[in-house]
């Protein structure tokens, strides 16, 4: 059983997930996006339909590219239970992401068997306390695949 990393306190994750989203803001989309490079992961912003509400509900998630896809992985901070916005996908796949180069539309998926091992072990690559962070939930944490939905216009 690899060993549990540290995880600051959930307050904590909390105040720096919504600096990252008025830094977003606040340069009007100039800050708070970057693409992957290589052995780093980069950092997009993902808009969903509210499951309940569907309003448009929108984060900053981590992600890798991988071929025409954009991967992702469902941690809620590593805390348990699964973050909201994929629940909202669970519910509706269909979504857009804005990336530093602009927006476009995708289709979610969880990735499974073959496929999950495959990108877990990618993200491993980028976050060697991946495993520890992981065991730290008591549920399996998801791969989600972004592909993308040609046959949509995005958003702008």
């Amino acid at each position: 059983m690899p060993d549990k990393p540290r995880v600051p306190p959930r307050w904590f994750i909390r105040i720096a997930w919504a600096v990252h989203r008025g830094i977003y803001r606040g340069s009007g989309g100039r800050l708070g996006l970057w693409g992957p490079k290589p052995g780093k992961w980069g950092a997009m912003r993902l808009t969903t339909r509210g499951r309940r509400s569907g309003v448009q509900r929108s984060v900053i998630v981590a992600y890798f590219e991988d071929g025409p896809d954009l991967v992702t992985i469902a941690m809620n901070g590593w805390g348990e239970g699964e973050p909201a916005w994929w629940l909202n996908l669970q519910a509706d796949p269909a979504a857009t992401v804005e990336l530093p180069g602009g927006v476009r539309p995708v289709r979610a998926h969880a990735a499974a068997g073959a496929e999950r091992e495959r990108l877990w072990a990618r993200w491993r690559e980028l976050d060697a306390d991946l495993d520890g962070y992981a065991a730290r939930r008591t549920t399996p944490t998801t791969v989600v695949v972004l592909a993308p939905r040609p046959d949509q216009q995005a958003a702008t």
